[in-house]
């Protein structure tokens, strides 16, 4: 059994860095800048969910305005004062507020921190095997590979 699954409990802010700041093939890596990803699920050998402690700073974006087909995502906001976008359009989010993104629905989803302060918020997904990710406002789609790994192509299925 490896060290990481041994641990019984840490504290969440003092977790490692996500080593690799975005997944995203460019021109979509760079707007990444801001966000910071401690993976805490894995840390405890957590397989069948993710978890995360993200941080927003001010200006930075969760991620790409996304959808997953199988992947259900939930988020709790600990600090700061995000705004959610979706299809029905934005969301002031504050402290103790949650949101969830049904898989399959198609509804596009992100969160900007438009605030001067910085953003803290849990973040938990599913690990469904065959899952995709749509990006509604760019040429991008994603496809969970049986390896756990996401690949990036364009729209029309032609590789980055």
């Amino acid at each position: 059994m490896s060290e990481k699954t041994n641990l019984i409990a840490i504290n969440a802010e003092s977790a490692p860095l996500r080593t690799k700041p975005s997944n995203y093939p460019e021109p979509f890596a760079v707007r990444m800048l801001g966000r910071e990803k401690r993976i805490l699920g894995d840390l405890f050998g957590i397989t069948n969910f993710g978890v995360n402690l993200t941080r927003l700073a001010p200006n930075a974006v969760s991620a790409l305005r996304h959808a997953h087909t199988k992947q259900d995502e939930f988020i709790y906001i600990l600090q700061g004062f995000p705004t959610l976008y979706t299809d029905e359009g934005c969301t002031q989010l504050s402290p103790g507020m949650c949101a969830g993104f049904k898989a399959g629905t198609g509804n596009g989803h992100h969160l900007i921190n438009e605030t001067t302060e910085e953003v803290l918020y849990l973040e938990i997904g599913d690990r469904t095997p065959g899952d995709e990710g749509s990006y509604p406002d760019d040429d991008l789609k994603a496809i969970l590979m049986e390896s756990g790994k996401w690949k990036f192509v364009h729209k029309d299925g032609t590789p980055y």
